[in-house]
């Protein structure tokens, strides 16, 4: 029985991978290409992507795409129905407009910022389940997948690993943390650091005890622009275009699927902090712990005896 550990620098970020098992290296390799893969499918920053030509020609014609950009489309645009919710797979225009995180970000015009809202009805994305087509019905439209994305590769990986024998195997996608089996220390348990948002990257808030599950993190201090003394978040509002505001510094979502830790870390992110912890105790097999901007943490009674805080 060996280990295998691999960093791909892809999507953006570091992707790390340990596998327990026997031929753990090898399936380390057919990760990564699955990986490449999907990023040819479904980047937001190439040209060249099922995605990219997605927001290029399906205003004009319905577009057939893969069977897994289809199925995530689909999921993303359920939730984004749902009431309430602040997930938007249609916030392309807008996330486009600001550019939060890359060099050319700025504040943009009022009147710009209400022009594109009028691009942002997920209603407006038509889904043919039978030709496996999507129609954007606005022309300007654009699917915006990254909330959702890294969860769904997660959990394909995953699924990989343990139908080829894993024993054991951890998938980290730059922040959506997804365990198999046993940790490496040889616990049961495997111990997840929660960012702590008013620290730099790497210093953990608390420590939350899993096994075969995901954690994911979504927070304020991700991705920020600084102008006139005022700060911008990368979390959008659908409703009036601007960062979202609300007592929620980060919101930490654990759960079986990665994908679900990603569909409602952004869902719920805009309730204030109260709300999140109510709404996540009454679901099943979702746990949650939020950050507050005054720096007080919170969790969901399924949490209790699982997380810890550290002290800075």
């Amino acid at each position: 029985m060996n280990t295998f550990t691999k960093t791909i620098p892809l999507m953006g970020t570091k992707i790390s991978l340990y596998i327990k098992g026997t031929d753990a290296e090898g399936l380390a390799g057919e990760a990564a290409n699955m990986l490449f893969r999907y990023e040819n499918v479904f980047s937001a920053n190439s040209d060249h992507s099922q995605l990219a030509v997605l927001k290029r020609e399906a205003a004009a014609d319905p577009l057939k795409v893969d069977k897994e950009l289809y199925d995530l489309i689909k999921i993303g645009k359920e939730h984004s129905m749902n009431e309430g919710s602040f997930l938007n797979i249609a916030i392309g225009p807008l996330i486009k407009l600001w550019r939060i995180g890359f060099r050319e970000a700025h504040v943009p015009e009022d009147a710009a910022i209400k022009k594109v809202l009028e691009l942002l009805n997920p209603e407006n994305i038509q889904l043919d389940d039978e030709q496996q087509t999507v129609h954007l019905l606005k022309k300007g439209m654009e699917i915006d997948l990254g909330a959702i994305a890294k969860g769904y590769f997660a959990d394909q990986v995953m699924a990989f690993f343990k139908k080829n024998g894993a024993d054991a195997a951890m998938v980290d996608m730059g922040g959506n943390v997804l365990v198999h089996g046993d940790s490496p220390s040889g616990s049961s348990h495997w111990n997840v650091g929660i960012q702590n948002p008013f620290l730099p990257r790497g210093n953990a808030a608390a420590l939350v005890s899993i096994r075969e599950q995901s954690v994911v993190t979504s927070g304020i201090y991700e991705r920020v622009l600084e102008k006139n003394g005022q700060q911008y978040h990368h979390i959008f509002s659908s409703t009036t275009g601007y960062p979202i505001e609300c007592n929620v510094a980060s919101l930490t979502i654990i759960a079986d699927k990665s994908l679900d830790c990603d569909i409602y870390t952004t869902e719920l992110f805009g309730f204030d902090a109260a709300s999140i912890i109510h709404k996540v105790n009454q679901m099943k097999h979702i746990e949650a712990a939020v950050i507050t901007t005054d720096g007080n943490l919170a969790f969901t009674d399924n949490l209790k005896g699982r997380i810890h805080p550290v002290s800075s």
